[in-house]
């Protein structure tokens, strides 16, 4: 990242722009930085002018306690600000739930587009969600890093013997530290469920978007995205799993941004 802005509460925050046109600024899901959405800012860059950067307590930038959701949707505004007061939003992940939150507080986001923003679709996964909330929060009370990202990796679906493979990798460490952040992410999914009242205030364009390969479910919560907004729009696109591939997936964003 080359260039800081601060934020209002004067967190500094780590950011890069390429290309020129209209404004997008790519916000990261979890356990991710900006360098995470590099390579879908590539092709992007050659239509717009795409912004990428780290979310507070990640990567080169700040986190100011205390932390509050609020505070990232301040972050999103001064960036907003820096590249001239008006852009287009594209969430993945839990990044996208911070993208909707935004755009409903009536930040000036032209356009807003999420992929696979994980919302529960059943009790039982509610109920998961709750468990989840309060081990993490347990965890990293304690300073329980490793036990952080663990849980965190469970919630995603992984199973034991691949968590035990990524203990075993280089990359663990670098997972570790950046395990505070994953309560930050947990706070703006909220109870977990699709927030359909607050979804009902975002004013602008939304496309919500799943790979038809993903589990159902996944699928099921960027319907109801759509189907909750006043101007929503789903897509599934084919082949495609949560680990989307950024060829298949930037024509499908620059055609809806350049609307």
């Amino acid at each position: 990242m080359d260039k800081n802005i601060s934020s209002r509460d004067g967190t500094l925050l780590a950011y890069e722009s390429a290309g020129r046109g209209t404004p997008i600024v790519l916000v990261s899901g979890a356990m991710s930085t900006g360098a995470t959405l590099a390579p879908l800012a590539a092709p992007l860059s050659e239509r717009f002018r795409v912004v990428v950067y780290d979310r507070r307590g990640r990567g080169a930038s700040g986190d100011t306690a205390p932390y509050a959701v609020e505070r990232e949707v301040e972050d999103l505004a001064a960036l907003i600000d820096a590249v001239g007061g008006e852009a287009a939003l594209y969430g993945v992940s839990s990044g996208g739930a911070l993208a909707l939150r935004a755009a409903a507080s009536g930040l000036p986001a032209r356009h807003v587009a999420v992929y696979e923003t994980p919302f529960a679709m059943s009790a039982e996964d509610l109920a998961e969600r709750a468990r989840y909330t309060e081990e993490l929060t347990a965890a990293l009370a304690e300073g329980r890093r490793g036990e952080a990202v663990e849980l965190f990796l469970r919630l995603t679906g992984l199973g034991e013997a691949v968590i035990e493979g990524a203990r075993q990798s280089p990359m663990w460490a670098a997972m570790e530290s950046m395990a505070p952040s994953l309560a930050h992410d947990d706070a703006v999914m909220g109870d977990g469920g699709v927030p359909r009242e607050l979804l009902s205030g975002v004013g602008v364009p939304v496309l919500s978007i799943a790979g038809e390969a993903s589990p159902a479910w996944m699928r099921e919560a960027a319907r109801a995205i759509a189907e909750s907004v006043p101007r929503g729009t789903y897509r599934a696109l084919g082949g495609q799993t949560h680990m989307v591939e950024p060829d298949v997936l930037a024509p499908v964003l620059a055609d809806f941004f350049k609307g």
